[in-house]
This record gives C-alpha cells, sequence and structure tokens, in this order.
C-alpha cells in the first residue's frame, strides 16, 4: 500500500506539474519517500527499489522544458535521489550485510547511470562527486549506527554475565561461610567423641548430640539457600515449607551462632555498644557471617578455649570485632585462605573497611567496618 501511494505521489509531481523547477519537484519526491515507512520495515529491498523507480522518474521527467533545464544545468531533481541514500543507510543499519551490500551495488549502479546519462560537461563531474559523497555519507552513518548497536548488544551480555559471576561468587561465599563453619564444628565434636566414647560415654553422647543439631542446622541453611535460587519459580516456592523460607541470619542469631561455637570447646563473649537497631539486610548478613568466619577460624587455628566479639551500633557505621589470645597467625595456619578472601569480598561490597592479623601482644584480631546508609530504621530495646 506504501509503496503504490509513493509511486501516485510521484506520478502526481512529474505528470501534474511538468513546468515546475527541479529542486521543487527533488525536495517532492524526497518527501513523498516518507510512504515507504511500512514497505521498508517489511521488505527493505523492495522499498530501495520503489524508491529508485520514483526517484529516476523525477530525474528523468517528461520531455519540456524541465528536462533541457537539467541537461543544461544541475536544476535539482538529483536531489530526489537523498530518499534513495536514506532507504539505504537504513538498510545497512538494520539489515543483513549481504542485502546491505546489494543494495549499495543496485543504487550505485542505478544513480551513476541516470546522473551520467541526464547531465553534461562539468554538471556530470558535479552531479557524479555529489552522488558518490550522499551515497558514501548513507553508508557511513548506517554502518556506524549498525556498529552502536551491536557494541551496545555486547555490553548488555556482559554485564547479564557479569552479574552471574557475581551471582555465583555471592552464592560461594554464603556456602563456604555456613558450611565451613558447621563442618568445623563437626569435626572437632567428632574427634572429641571417638576419644572418650569408651570411657566417658555421657561426654560422648553430648558430642555426638551437638553433631546432630550442627547437622540439622547446616542443612536447614542449605535448604534456604537453595529455595532462595528458584525463586524465580513462583509455584514451587508457593507450595514449599515455611521453614525453608525463613529469613537469612543476621546479628540477632549471635547468641545462638556463640552457643554452636561453644559447643565446639570455645567459649565466645559476646558484648554489644551503641543503639542496637534494625539494619539493611545486606549489611546485617553480612556482620553476622564476618563474625561466623572469624569463630570458624578460632576454632581451627587459634589454639584457644575464648574469644570475645564486640558489637558497635555506631551513628555512621557499624563495627564487628573478634579477638582471641591464640598462637595468632603462623607459617602453618592461613591468614589468606578464602575465609578471609571472602571477608574482604563482603566489606569490600558494602564499601566497608577489613582488617586481620596478629595482635602484638599475642592472639588474632579480624575487624570490619561497614558504614551505615543514614538512620537505620526505629531504635529497639538493647538486650
Amino acid at each position: 500500500m506504501g509503496g503504490a501511494l509513493y509511486l501516485l505521489a510521484v506520478g502526481a509531481l512529474v505528470g501534474g506539474a511538468p513546468q515546475a523547477t527541479g529542486t521543487v519537484r527533488g525536495f517532492g519526491a524526497l518527501l513523498a519517500a516518507s510512504l515507504l515507512v511500512g514497505v521498508l520495515r517489511r521488505v527493505p529491498l523492495l522499498a530501495l527499489s520503489i524508491a529508485l523507480l520514483g526517484s529516476t522518474a523525477v530525474v528523468v521527467g517528461p520531455p519540456g522544458s524541465a528536462r533541457a533545464s537539467v541537461s543544461a544545468s544541475y536544476q535539482g531533481q538529483f536531489l530526489s535521489y537523498l530518499a534513495v541514500d536514506l532507504v539505504l543507510g537504513l538498510i545497512v543499519a538494520t539489515g543483513a550485510r549481504r542485502a546491505s551490500i546489494v543494495a549499495l551495488a543496485g543504487s550505485l549502479t542505478v544513480q551513476l547511470l541516470v546522473v551520467g546519462g541526464f547531465s553534461h560537461g562539468d554538471n556530470l563531474i558535479v552531479n557524479v562527486v555529489i552522488a558518490l559523497l550522499a551515497l558514501a555519507a548513507a553508508w557511513t552513518c548506517g554502518l556506524l549506527s549498525r556498529e552502536r548497536r551491536e557494541h551496545t548488544v555486547v555490553l548488555r551480555s556482559q554485564e547479564v554475565a557479569e552479574a552471574v559471576i557475581a551471582e555465583r561468587l555471592r552464592i560461594a561465599r554464603e556456602l563456604h561461610d555456613m558450611v565451613a563453619h558447621s563442618i568445623g564444628i563437626i569435626a572437632i565434636q567428632a574427634g572429641a567423641a571417638s576419644q572418650v566414647i569408651g570411657t566417658r560415654p555421657t561426654e560422648a553422647g553430648e558430642a555426638l548430640r551437638a553433631i546432630e543439631v550442627t547437622s540439622r542446622e547446616t542443612l536447614s541453611g542449605l535448604r534456604r539457600t537453595l529455595v532462595a535460587l528458584r525463586q524465580a519459580d513462583l509455584g514451587a516456592a508457593a507450595s514449599g515449607n515455611q521453614a525453608a523460607l525463613a529469613p537469612s541470619p543476621g546479628l540477632a542469631d549471635i547468641d545462638r551462632l556463640a552457643a554452636a561455637t561453644a559447643d565446639a570447646g570455645v567459649h565466645v563473649a559476646v558484648r554489644r555498644s551503641g543503639e542496637e537497631r534494625p539494619l539493611p539486610a545486606d549489611i546485617d548478613l553480612s556482620a553476622f557471617r564476618i563474625v561466623q568466619e572469624a569463630l570458624t577460624n578460632v576454632v581451627r587455628h587459634a589454639g584457644t578455649g575464648s574469644c570475645r566479639v564486640l558489637i558497635d551500633y555506631g551513628d555512621e557505621e557499624l563495627s564487628v570485632e573478634v579477638v582471641d589470645d591464640g598462637r595468632g597467625a603462623t607459617e602453618n595456619s592461613s591468614a589468606h585462605g578464602f575465609g578471609l578472601v571472602g571477608m574482604r569480598e563482603r566489606v569490600a561490597l558494602l564499601y566497608g573497611d577489613l582488617s586481620a592479623g596478629s595482635r602484638p601482644e599475642g592472639g588474632f584480631r579480624v575487624t570490619a567496618r561497614l558504614p551505615l546508609p543514614g538512620p537505620a530504621g526505629v531504635p529497639v530495646e538493647a538486650r
């Protein structure tokens, strides 16, 4: 439909106004090219062919004074070929490369033949140069638009890939922080039970019960993580049990974590300062995981029976510190293992600061400072 309307408009320009100047007819043909938008979207090469036919009809025109003026000097009929160049640029920008090459070859051939056949003398060189420049400009603009679109697609793909990698790292940190702590406690309790099972069965039974409790908590945490990974499946989430959808741990669970660590043979003294209040979920979870990993390192490497956890709710930042009086960092202990790497990644994501190292007076200290985004909710009663 659009192609037929375009040809009718061009026919009206050529046949209805034979005495009009070439410039008027050229601009008229250029405006009429807007009727080809629908054809251009569906069949680009057909739209180019129709534009070439219409523009050539305007240039050739009816015999008479208008055509004679074209032969004598450049009057503007060739402006109609700007519509062809515009269609060519859109094909290059949005179409396949093969279609772009075919469109360029066809447009170049027709324009050079028509311009060469209806220009004479100095006008021939001028008109050919103008036609070539217009074609080159249309091709360049279309190519730049195409490359920009492809570059945008590549950037979007990279962003998606980076988001997937970041999510995998987050899940890896969660699994490491949760499982490493529990497995460390289980290993210590199992070793203690094996040593006293024959001589002190009561203590061995307590160690086995601690292993059972820790194992159940670990399985529950793993279930929560797996459910979180399946949140896209709303039907499965709706049919799942409510225990699996329990909230992520936070600083409110530090006392429970301290009790589990005490079962592994390390007494944890927890002290809080500042005004306790609800925290953003990401900060609350990260602070808990940092304390959890630090306590896991105390159980595994410190060789001490006690440690201290200090939590300070400041006005502008949250500070958590885990201090022990053990052997500190030695050549055989990993002061830069996955645990500390995970802590540093968590703190960096929250634009905080982490320090970890041996103390001059003995032992090891881990301190994390996490900035708080302004007032963090309504204060709650301190424990």
